[in-house]
Order: C-alpha cells, then sequence, then structure tokens
C-alpha cells in the first residue's frame, strides 16, 4: 500500500503541471492533493476536477472543498457528485444576481506601451474565419496590437501579452505603401486585434488611418469600439467612406463581463454624437450572452437604439454569440476574476465550443425581429455564425461567403454615397443573383 501511495505521488508531481493546478490559490492546491492522495483519482479526473474547481470559484458558487463530502464509496461517486454538481450549474440561466460592484473594484489594468517595426501593413484576413460558417471576409488591419479593456471573454487575451501594447514604428509609412487594385472594393477593418478609437490618436493612427481612407474611395474602413474616445472625430473631417461602429451589450453584462470598457450609456451618446456630425455609424451585438433575464434587457437596447438614432443614417447591425477556441478557455481559467462566461451551455461548433443552434436560433431571431423598423433601411448579419441559421432568423440565406461579401459591400457603398453624395463612388462585384 505504502510502495502505491509513493508511485501515486510521483505521478502527481509529475503530471499536475499539465493541469490548471498553478491557478488555484494555495488553499485548493492543498485541498486538490489531499483528496487526490485519497482517492488515487486518474489524470483526466484530476485535471477536471481542478478545472471544476476554477469554474466554482470564478462563477462565484462554493468552492469544491465547501462542497466535497467527508467520505465517498469509492473515487468514482467522488468525482461523479461534483461532476453533476457543476453541470447542473451549466444548466441553468446564468444569474448575476450574487455578482456586485465590490467583485471589481480592485480591477484595474496595469500595462506598458512599446514599439516595433513592421515593413510592411499588417492586412490580413479576419482572424476567426471558418469554412464551415457564413463569413463576410472582411480584412482586418491592425494598427495596434492588444486591448487596454479586459472582456473576461476576449480572444484577444489568447494571442498577444495582455499586459504590452504594441504600436508599430512605421505604421504610417507602411499604410501609405499600402497597394490596393483601385478597381475593387474593399471592406477593412480595425478593431481586431484592439479596440479601434480607445487609443485616440495615439502614435498617429488616426491621422494615419483618415489619410489613407481619403486617398482609397474604394475602401469601406471601418472602426469598432467600447470605448467613448470620439474626440478625434468631432475635431476632424471625417472621410465618407469611413464606418464608426460600436460594441453593445446591456448594462448587465457591461458591468460584469466587459471589464473598463466605457457603459452602454457613454457608448451610445458617443455613438450620437459622431451620428450627428454626418459619420455613419452600426452597431455589433455580439456577443449576445444568455442568461437569465436575457431577451428582456436587450430588447431594451434595442428599443434605445430604434428611438435615437434615424435608421438611414445606420449601415449595420450585426449578431452573433460566445464561441470559443481551447486556449482562450485556458486563458480564462487563468485568470483570477469572476465571470459566468464558461458556465454557458456549450456544444461543438465546427471545432470550437457556443451555444447549442436552439438558443442561438432563440437570440437572433428575436433580435431581429424587435429591429423590425430598421428592416427596409439597415445591413442586418449574423457574424461567424452557422449557416442553417440564416434561414430562420432572417428568412434569407446566401449561398456562399462571396455572395454576402457582395451584398454587404454594396449596401454600405449604397449608403456612404445617400451620406455623402459628393463621395467618389465607386463598386466593383462579382454575381449579385441568389
Amino acid at each position: 500500500m505504502e510502495k502505491s501511495i509513493m508511485s501515486y505521488v510521483e505521478k502527481f508531481n509529475t503530471n499536475i503541471e499539465k493541469t490548471n493546478y498553478k491557478n488555484l490559490d494555495e488553499k485548493t492546491k492543498e485541498f486538490i492533493k489531499n483528496i487526490a492522495l485519497k482517492y488515487q483519482f486518474s489524470f483526466q479526473e484530476l485535471k477536471q476536477l481542478i478545472d471544476f474547481s476554477i469554474d466554482f470559484k470564478m462563477w462565484h458558487e462554493a468552492e469544491i472543498y465547501k462542497i466535497f463530502k467527508d467520505e465517498y464509496a469509492n473515487k468514482k461517486q467522488a468525482f461523479n457528485h461534483i461532476r453533476k454538481i457543476w453541470e447542473d450549474l451549466k444548466s441553468k440561466a446564468n444569474s448575476y444576481e450574487k455578482f456586485s460592484k465590490d467583485l471589481y473594484k480592485d480591477d484595474i489594468r496595469k500595462f506598458s506601451f512599446t514599439k516595433f517595426e513592421s515593413n510592411k501593413a499588417a492586412l490580413g484576413s479576419c482572424p476567426v474565419a471558418s469554412a464551415n460558417t457564413r463569413c463576410c471576409n472582411l480584412l482586418t488591419l491592425d494598427a495596434v496590437q492588444s486591448c487596454g479593456f479586459d472582456c473576461s471573454y476576449c480572444s484577444i487575451q489568447s494571442f498577444y501579452n495582455q499586459d504590452k501594447i504594441g504600436f508599430d514604428k512605421n505604421f504610417k509609412e507602411n499604410l501609405a505603401n499600402l497597394k490596393l487594385d483601385p478597381n475593387e472594393t474593399y471592406h477593412i477593418g480595425t478593431g481586431q486585434s484592439s479596440d479601434s478609437l480607445m487609443w485616440g490618436n495615439k502614435e498617429g493612427i488616426l491621422d494615419a488611418l483618415f489619410d489613407f481612407a481619403r486617398k482609397n474611395p474604394n475602401v469601406i474602413l471601418e472602426f469598432k469600439t467600447k470605448s467613448n474616445n470620439i474626440k478625434y472625430f468631432l475635431e476632424n473631417d471625417v472621410p465618407a467612406n469611413i464606418i464608426c461602429t460600436w460594441s453593445l451589450n446591456t448594462p448587465t453584462i457591461i458591468e460584469n463581463e466587459e471589464h473598463l470598457a466605457a457603459s452602454l450609456e457613454k457608448r451610445i451618446n458617443a455613438a450620437k454624437k459622431v451620428s450627428q456630425k454626418g459619420v455613419l455609424v452600426g452597431f455589433h451585438f455580439h456577443p449576445i450572452v444568455h442568461y437569465d433575464n436575457y431577451l428582456k434587457e436587450y430588447e431594451e437596447v434595442y428599443k434605445t437604439l430604434i428611438e435615437t438614432f434615424d435608421s438611414k443614417k445606420v449601415a449595420l447591425v450585426s449578431f452573433g454569440t460566445l464561441t470559443f477556441i481551447k486556449p482562450v478557455v485556458n486563458k480564462i481559467r487563468s485568470r483570477n476574476f469572476k465571470s459566468k462566461i464558461l458556465q454557458m451551455p456549450m456544444s461543438e461548433a465546427n471545432g470550437k465550443q457556443s451555444y447549442p443552434l436552439k438558443i442561438k436560433k432563440e437570440m437572433f431571431k428575436h433580435a431581429y425581429d424587435s429591429f423590425k423598423p430598421w428592416h427596409k433601411d439597415v445591413y442586418f448579419y449574423l457574424c461567424m455564425e452557422d449557416e442553417t441559421l440564416w434561414k430562420d432568423v432572417f428568412g434569407y440565406e446566401y449561398s456562399s461567403n462571396n455572395q454576402m461579401e457582395d451584398f454587404m459591400k454594396m449596401s454600405y457603398m449604397n449608403k456612404i454615397k445617400q451620406n455623402s453624395p459628393s463621395h467618389n463612388f465607386s463598386f466593383s462585384s462579382g454575381s449579385l443573383n441568389f
């Protein structure tokens, strides 16, 4: 028996570094080690128990050492008991009732700015594009690397060092030297690797982007933000082919999951001021998050937009939801914060994890139906969602990503022309037949 325990201790010490054990607090580490020695859980069981422990604490539920019984008949009974509690929590609609602002009083980001030199503009395809989801073929321009906000669900945290914000010393020169086909129409977004506006004109990035838009009227340049830093937009002439879009959510999600970002009221007020200046605006509801009473809370946001904005001055509204790859899930579990994001019911979605299609259909159809007054004037779309959802949500579907891209560009360019008749309008695409 002694030999068996010694052998297990050796295996435990060797394999524990392959788990999220290092992300536990000291009390939970000691508890996990004790029950591991007592029941000699397999590596996979131990790995899952550690993740359950992290999730319980993150979800602001009773921690594992409080729900683990003093005695179990065997390790299978012990493991199944904890797994059942974890599964029951995931099966319920998330509630933020026990969350409060006190949980985030110490939530202060500390980061430093760095500079690097690139030999060309970082123009590429959308980093989350997938062959099995309907995609608009957006091109992305990495003006800044990493974000200063701290949204719990953000995928950027798995791509960059969250403590360092990178600026390319050669950005202006590289952007000026970027060669585009003048006979093609481009849709380029700057909000994939960082927030588009939170840095303002630091290192001259907005000067460079505005100049780029002026020189390339065949480019639809989209800024995407969760900030209210619109000073540069209000103080400068904005090229007609720039669209400024806001990622919005309910106050519940903003307060509990979108840490350090501007409040809903501040985002909407910023969008209103930019729109009043004559700039086309848009709104992204991505992610729509499933939680207790979520449909009613989102509907209030939708109604506010309809009452606040002229739909003829709104270029787009997009819907999407949480979709995770394993590195992002692991990154979230490495954070010491409170979040309900990983409590969502997950199912396989094209090699990733996301809500079941039944929930997605409910959230997206409710959103689109709520915007009925805007249906004729605004381009609506699902961002990176299963193509089978389009027919149920919108009543139509695209035959390919290229067709979706063409219709989107055509809609945006028409809005640009209507909003600024003097704009050097051009649009080039393939067939637009359904």
